[in-house]
Parts: structure tokens; C-alpha cells; sequence
């Protein structure tokens, strides 16, 4: 059976015995940070199982796309190395919700692989679970289950949990027996690593609700959730011990090395890139660019491994990308969204290999060339890290060559050099005084700006040049701490807030407000007076550009949501300044955004505006948030507790910024420009409020103008321009025509200033009021009206000189029109070149024009 053919006939199985077949999921799990991808078939279920949701079946089948890649579950060092280890794989499901549980799991599992498949019995094996008797009772009493075939094993291989606490229970596991010629013993010996007997399939029963002291009580609904490769299944069904062996496999794997010229299919590398491009693939379908960080650095990591991978078989050029269309012929029937995205797929791609194919090969140089000179076995860790600041060498694609050549890489020293950079970085992001120096202060501030904007406080500290002092006078730079602010301090994007500290007389203005851990740095000048430490002031913000920042907060929030809802849901945030003159948002996509596109996400921005939700500010678990839908920037930490601004239902995100009330209150929303700054990195900026009421009155001034001068209403300006465009037009195309006559009449007089130089008609002429397009058509006319002959013409136009050399054909052997036009040109302060038949140039000192002129004749002769 093909691995279509499977993929069918498991849904098909399932469907018959009243199993809803629920679509895979995308491989980025839908606002679950604990996740880096989606790595198993429950994912998508995740809530169901845990009672948070619930849904209109409670039997489910799907066929799961899933990658394991990163974090917890990382499966990229071995792809290649070994028959069954893969980035992207296929996993077949079934799911009871409270429905069945063991006895059917078992009885539809073992007659799908007996009856539907014509497995032989004696083939597979089962093991459970070594204090599940129940399961063991089915198996052996029911399913009638050789007592030869059939194993207990310990918790570490037979009992599931989702987390150290939650849903959890026993399992059973199906494994094939790939036959006495494989080595390798069943499950449960001390011989089971090897790859005679293969897992197929686990089922998962769970059970119980573990407590955080370990106690396991009984769930009032006990649930099923199953697992089984594809990818596993078809090379059993194919009769081929190594996945790669299988159909799908085969056709990527001859496709790659048609690509790069490699002759022997079961090369290591092109297994590699067979399995790396259906990771790349469908993580870029479902929203991931590559970049360098979290999931888009994961991207990168594998994309760059291919391209490796590629030029070790000795190809330079970009070929990865030239894959997509292969594996949509493949996959594209089972998975719709690949067959649609793969234009844009096979351009991110193409991009990124065109990007990393400019210093791979220098990279590898500098690898090659550590290793040659090495004494020992261990790739020393600042040399991995040269290799990964200086070429974007991921540290396992260096592991990987190392690994090719019976070599390890010190990935302590590798971290080591990392932070040594991270903490540089730090220090050379300075952000005034307040991050130029470290307060050594022991103590926090309370931060209450989020209702007021004018508090009662004590001055803790102050500090000058990072000195503590006990006061500061009139006219010091100084950066004060408070016991408690309603200033906020610079973070997420949002500009720190300015105000003032006052008692009495004494007054001290706030520049702007830095955060250093728990402490929240005022960072200004003492404008009168005198500051002290213990003094009771009153803080107070600059309230008209907290409120300009909040709308321009907020308006960054329903901008993501418009970007998404436009571009698509691989839209994410890279990036936002906001302050109380603009917004700036930065994000993924991998092209220009259309003017049609900006103003649907303009439009859809005001919609919501108008909508004027109250917006909501909510602390609450990191679980409850991810419920309610909140948008969470994988990468970040995230405490227990988090706050949660919600505008409607359109956007719901996870932030500590400060914001407006109500939608509303953003006023007008106006993108001012969009561009990009890095590879699949765009970045809008854009104005709210009073600002965006400024740029419509600029605008209608503009047009007022341009009305008033066109002597026409605002209403028909478009009318009116295009008809003046339509007669300027006409006025250009009559001076030209009347230019022509006038260049045909001035090119009869200067017909006769001709100088005869044997059969050579040597002429050297300036025309009146001509242009370049003028000189030439003369000098068509001229070379045929005069030939054989070599002429020079040439115009002024202020202090711009035009100059057009041509020479007959039958004599660019001799004379050649380029070197004539630059010996003209040098003369009057240019220079130009062309064909040896016709040349042109410029010059800006039209003074020494007649004297160049004069000179042609000179040049004639002295070839």
C-alpha cells in the first residue's frame, strides 16, 4: 500500500465506526507557548482532554503532521544516521473523549492491523504496562494474544503523562518484528535496542488525575488518545526495514539527487534533505519565516543543514527550493494548504538558500581549515561560535560535520562565547544615563500608573554618575528612585514616561524612566531647587503624551490582529516602538505589502476604532490567558501570573503596557509607511489621534493648493490633472516634432561645415537648443547623408554639455566612436563611452566646448 493509500484507509477504518475525522492542525501549536511544535496527534485535543473545551464528537480520527525539532523533543542530530528518525512526520490517531476506552482502543487497533492491513499475528508484539492487569487480561484473554508475543514493561516505557502534573495513565504498545535476519530482541530485554522489533503503535489510556504529591485519582471520564508513524506503517507495508525506503521518501530522494548529481540513493545526505524539506515546507505554510530566533530560528537551522547537506554532494547552487514542487505532487492531495502555499514556499526557500549560499562556503573553509589544524578530537567552543557570529553556522550544523568526521565540538566554551556576546550587547545598548551606569541599590519600586498618573512618593535614592549622593541641586543631571511611581519605565516597546517630582520649590524634571530589575529609574535634570533622599514629592507624568502613547499602544494591538486577518496568521510581531508621536510594528512576511493591502489593514484598524470595545486589562494564570485566545510571542517568559488586554474579540494579547479604555479613544488610524528592514521582516509606522487628524489636514491643504493652481474644485482635481497631463503631453510631442524639424534643417547648415580628410568627411559640429535624443537622430541622418565619415555633435544646456560621436561602419577598424566621444569630453570637464560605430558623454564645462571641437580634426590625424 502507497502512504496515500494508508493515510486513507485508516480514516476510512475509523469513519465507519462513528469517528468524526478532524483535519491536522497546523504544526504551530494555536497560542501555546509550553510548546515549540506541534509534536503529537492530541495536541490539537489538548484542551478537550484536560475538560476545557469541549466538542460536538467524542470520537475523533486525523492524520497529524508533527515536527520534532527543538526543545523537549528534538529529533534533528539523528535524521540520516539512522532508518527511523525524522524532522517532520505523520502521525496516525484515534481519540475517545469520555466515549470507550481499552477494551475497544485494543479490539479496533488489532483489527486494523490483522484485518484491514493482513498483518500476520505472529509478526507484531504487545507490551503493557507491568501493574496494569486490566489491559494485560484484555490482550491475553480476549484478544487472544500469544503469551510469546506479549511483554509488561516499567512506567519509563509504558505509562503517559501530559505534565509532571494533569491527565495521565497506562499504555500499550504494538510493535512489528522485522525478522530473525535484524538484530535486535523484543521489548523489554536487554536486547531491545535494536531495530528487529519496531514500535508501531501506542495507546494511551488516560486515566487518572495525578496530584503534585503523586497521588493518581480516577478521572470521571477516562479518555483514549493513539499514535501511529506513517511513515513506520508504510515501510512495514512496503516490506522495507528503512523509512526512507518507502514511496513518499523515494520520490523526494531521487528528486534531490537528480538536483545535486549524486548517483547513490541511499547517500546519508540526500536522506537528509528528503526529510528536511517536508519540515520546512509545511512550517513555513503554517506561518514561520526564517529568522533567528524561536521557531523561525528553528527553520533556519534545518533549511541551512539541507543546504549543507547539498553542498557537501557538491552543489553550489540553490536547489533546495526546487523540491516544494515534488513534494506537493506527494502531499498535496492529503494536505490542500501545501498545493496552495507553494509559490510562496518555494520563494522563502529560494531566498534563504540565495542568502546562506554567499558564506557557506567560506564558513566551511574556516571549519575545514580549524579541524586540519587540530591535535585532538574536540572542535574548540569560540570556533563554533566565529562560526555561527560570523557565517550563521547553527552550533549542531557544526556539530554535524564534527560528527562526520568522529569529532565533538565544545559546546560549553560554544555557550560560554555566546553569553560573553549577549552580555556585550547588553552594555552597548544604552538608553541614556539610566543604562549607562548600574545602581547598586537594594529595594523596589511599586508601579501604580496603571490607575493614576499622580502620586505621593518617597525618594529613596539618587544617583550622579552612578554615585549615590544624599542631594542634588539646581541645574545636576541626576537619576532618582521612588518607594512607589505612576511612571512607567520603558519596556515592550513603550516609551518611558517624562513628568516632573515636586515639592514646594523644589522641582525636578523627568526625562524619561528606565527599568533596572524591580527598580524604576527617573532619569532628568533638578530644574529648581534641591532633591534630597527621604523627601515626600509629588510625582506627576506628563499626561498628554501618555495618553498619545497609549493610543498608539493600543493601535499596535489591533494593527497585528488587521495584519493577520489580511496577510495571514504567519504574520507575527518582531518588533514595536511606540511613543507618543508614532507607532512603529515590525513583523514577519516575506514581501512588499500591496496599497490595496494597506488600506484593507487601515480600514479594518478604524473599523475596530469605531467598534470602540472597552478594552480589557486582566491578570490571570498563563493557562486561562492561552483559553481566552491571547496572542503570546513564543521566545518570551512568562510568570505564573500574567495581564491580558483584550479589544472585543478582534484582538487579544498578552501584555504589560499601559492602554486606552476604550477602542475609541485611539481616534483616526493612519499608516504613514511600510518597507522592509531584514529578510521576511516588514515594518509599518503609522499615527493616531491628533497626529492623524494633522496628516488629513496636510493632506486637504495639499490638495487645496494643487486645486487653487489648477484652477479647479477639490471635487474634480483628478478631471482637471488629467486633462492638463493630457495637453502637456500633447505640448511635449509638438516641441519634439518641431525640435526634429528644427535638428533637420541645423543638420543640412552644418552639412557644410565638413572638412575633408582624404575620402573621410570629418565633421564637428554644436546644435542649438538640441537635446540627446536631437544629437542622435542628427547623427543617423548625418552618417548616412555623408558617409564615409567620422562626426562629433554636440549641445548646451546651462552649464551641461551633450556630445554624440559617430563613425561609419566600413571605418570603426581605424577609428573608434567611444575613444573619440572621451578625448572630446575630458576636454570640457566629462567623460562617456559607446560602441565603436556611436558613443556618447557629458561635460559640465561648456567654456572649453569650441576649442574641443576644434580639436577632432587633430585626433583624425593623428590616427
Amino acid at each position: 500500500m502507497t502512504s496515500s493509500e494508508l493515510r486513507k484507509a485508516f480514516l476510512d477504518f475509523y469513519v465507519k465506526r462513528h469517528h468524526t475525522a478532524v483535519h491536522s492542525s497546523p504544526v504551530v501549536p494555536a497560542n501555546d507557548p509550553t510548546l515549540l511544535f506541534t509534536n503529537a496527534g492530541m495536541v490539537q485535543f489538548k484542551e478537550t482532554f484536560l475538560g476545557q473545551e469541549t466538542r460536538e464528537y467524542s470520537r475523533a480520527t486525523s492524520v497529524q503532521r508533527c515536527i520534532r525539532a527543538g526543545g523537549k523533543h528534538n529529533d534533528l542530530e539523528n535524521v540520516g544516521y539512522t532508518a527511523r528518525h525524522h524532522t517532520f512526520f505523520e502521525m496516525l490517531g484515534n481519540f475517545s473523549f469520555g466515549d470507550y476506552f481499552k477494551k475497544e482502543a485494543i479490539q479496533y487497533a488489532w483489527e486494523f492491523l490483522t484485518q484491514e492491513l493482513n498483518l500476520p499475528e505472529e509478526k507484531l508484539w504487545v507490551t503493557v504496562f507491568d501493574e496494569d492487569d486490566e489491559t494485560a487480561d484484555i490482550w491475553l484473554n480476549e484478544m487472544n494474544v500469544s503469551p510469546e508475543r506479549f511483554s509488561r514493561c516499567g512506567a519509563k516505557d509504558n505509562f503517559w503523562s501530559m505534565g509532571d502534573t494533569g491527565p495521565c495513565g497506562p499504555c500499550t504498545e504494538i510493535f512489528f518484528d522485522h525478522g530473525q535476519n535484524v538484530a535486535g530482541g523484543p521489548p523489554g530485554t536487554p536486547d531491545e535496542d535494536g531495530d528487529r522489533y519496531i514500535e508501531i503503535w501506542n495507546l494511551v489510556f488516560m486515566q487518572f488525575d495525578r496530584s503534585a504529591d503523586g497521588t493518581l485519582t480516577p478521572l470521571p471520564k477516562p479518555s483514549v488518545d493513539t499514535g501511529m508513524g506513517l511513515e513506520r506503517l508504510a515501510a512495514v507495508m512496503q516490506g522495507v526495514h528503512n523509512n526512507y525506503d518507502i514511496d513518499l521518501f523515494q520520490a523526494l530522494v531521487k528528486r534531490a539527487a537528480k538536483l545535486t548529481g549524486e548517483r547513490d540513493l541511499s547517500n546519508n545526505s540526500l536522506r537528509v534533505i528528503s526529510d528536511h524539506i517536508r519540515s520546512c515546507a509545511f512550517t513555513i505554510v503554517d506561518g514561520v519565516m526564517p529568522s533567528n530566533e524561536g521557531r523561525g530560528y528553528v527553520l533556519r537551522r534545518i533549511i541551512r543543514r539541507a543546504i549543507r547537506h547539498g553542498y557537501k554532494l557538491g552543489q553550489t547552487q540553490p536547489f533546495f527550493y526546487a523540491l516544494v514542487k515534488t513534494l506537493v505532487e506527494q502531499m498535496g492531495d492529503a494536505y490542500p494548504e501545501l498545493k496552495a502555499e507553494q509559490s510562496n514556499v518555494e520563494r522563502v526557500l529560494k531566498q534563504e538558500e540565495e542568502r546562506f549560499a554567499e558564506t557557506l562556503e567560506n564558513g566551511m573553509k574556516l571549519l575545514e581549515d580549524q579541524i586540519a589544524q587540530m591535535d585532538g578530537t574536540v572542535i574548540a567552543g569560540d570556533v563554533a561560535f566565529k562560526l555561527y557570529d560570523t557565517y550563521g553556522f547553527p552550533f549542531d550544523l557544526t556539530a554535524d560535520v564534527a560528527r562526520e568526521k568522529n569529532l565533538t565540538v565544545d559546546e560549553a566554551g560554544f555557550t560560554f562565547a555566546m553569553e560573553a556576546q549577549r552580555e556585550r550587547a547588553r552594555s552597548a545598548s544604552n538608553f541614556g544615563a539610566a543604562t549607562a551606569v548600574r545602581i547598586q541599590f537594594e529595594g523596589e519600586t511599586q508601579f501604580i500608573g496603571y490607575a493614576s498618573d499622580e502620586a505621593e512618593a518617597k525618594v529613596l535614592g539618587l544617583f550622579v554618575d552612578g554615585k549615590s549622593v544624599q542631594s542634588v541641586t539646581e541645574g545636576s543631571e541626576a537619576i532618582v528612585l521612588l518607594g512607589r511611581t505612576p511612571f512607567y519605565a520603558e519596556s515592550g516597546g513603550q516609551a518611558g514616561d517624562s513628568g516632573s517630582l515636586t515639592e514646594g520649590m523644589n522641582s525636578f524634571h523627568v526625562n524619561d524612566t528606565q527599568k533596572q530589575g524591580k527598580l524604576f529609574l527617573h532619569v532628568g535634570v533638578v530644574s529648581a531647587g534641591t532633591m534630597t533622599v527621604d523627601q515626600v514629592i509629588t510625582a506627576k507624568i506628563n499626561s498628554a503624551d501618555r495618553r498619545a502613547c497609549e493610543r498608539n499602544h493600543s493601535a499596535t494591538h489591533l494593527l497585528h490582529a488587521a495584519l493577520r486577518s489580511v496577510l495571514g496568521t504567519h504574520v507575527g510581531q518582531k518588533g514595536s516602538q511606540v511613543t507618543a508621536d508614532r507607532l512603529r510594528f515590525d513583523f514577519s512576511h516575506f514581501e512588499p505589502i500591496s496599497d490595496e493591502q494597506l488600506r484593507q489593514v487601515e480600514r479594518l484598524v478604524n473599523q475596530n476604532v469605531m467598534g470602540n470595545a472597552a478594552v480589557g486589562m486582566n491578570e490571570m494564570d498563563i493557562e486561562s490567558a492561552r483559553s481566552k485566545g491571547a496572542m503570546a510571542l513564543f521566545g518570551e517568559k512568562y510568570g505564573d501570573v500574567v495581564r491580558v488586554i483584550d479589544m472585543g474579540d478582534f484582538s487579544v494579547e498578552l501584555c504589560g503596557g499601559t492602554h486606552v479604555n476604550s477602542a475609541g479613544d485611539i481616534g483616526p488610524f493612519r499608516i504613514v509607511s511600510e518597507n522592509g528592514i531584514a529578510s521576511g521582516v516588514r515594518r509599518i509606522e503609522a499615527i493616531t489621534g491628533d497626529a492623524a487628524w494633522d496628516a488629513i489636514y496636510a493632506e486637504e491643504d495639499s490638495l487645496a493648493f494643487v486645486a487653487e493652481t489648477i484652477k479647479a474644485d477639490k471635487n474634480q482635481v483628478e478631471t482637471k490633472i488629467t486633462q492638463v497631463m493630457g495637453d502637456y503631453k500633447a505640448l511635449e510631442k509638438e516641441l519634439k516634432q518641431l525640435q526634429s524639424k528644427l535638428a533637420a534643417s541645423q543638420g543640412d547648415d552644418i552639412a557644410n561645415q565638413v572638412v575633408k580628410f582624404g575620402d573621410i568627411n570629418v565633421l564637428a559640429a554644436k546644435m542649438e537648443g538640441a537635446d540627446s535624443t536631437v544629437l542622435r537622430d542628427t547623427m543617423d541622418s548625418l552618417k548616412d547623408k555623408l558617409d564615409p565619415a567620422i562626426i562629433v555633435l554636440s549641445a548646451v544646456d546651462g552649464d551641461k554639455v551633450s556630445i554624440v560621436a559617430g563613425v561609419s561602419k566600413s571605418l570603426t577598424k581605424q577609428y573608434k566612436a567611444g575613444e573619440l566621444v572621451n578625448y572630446v569630453a575630458l576636454q570640457v570637464g566629462g567623460k562617456g563611452g559607446g560602441r565603436p560605430d556611436l558613443a556618447q558623454a557629458g561635460g559640465n564645462n561648456p567654456s572649453q566646448l569650441a576649442e574641443a571641437l576644434a580639436s577632432v580634426q587633430s585626433w583624425v590625424e593623428s590616427k
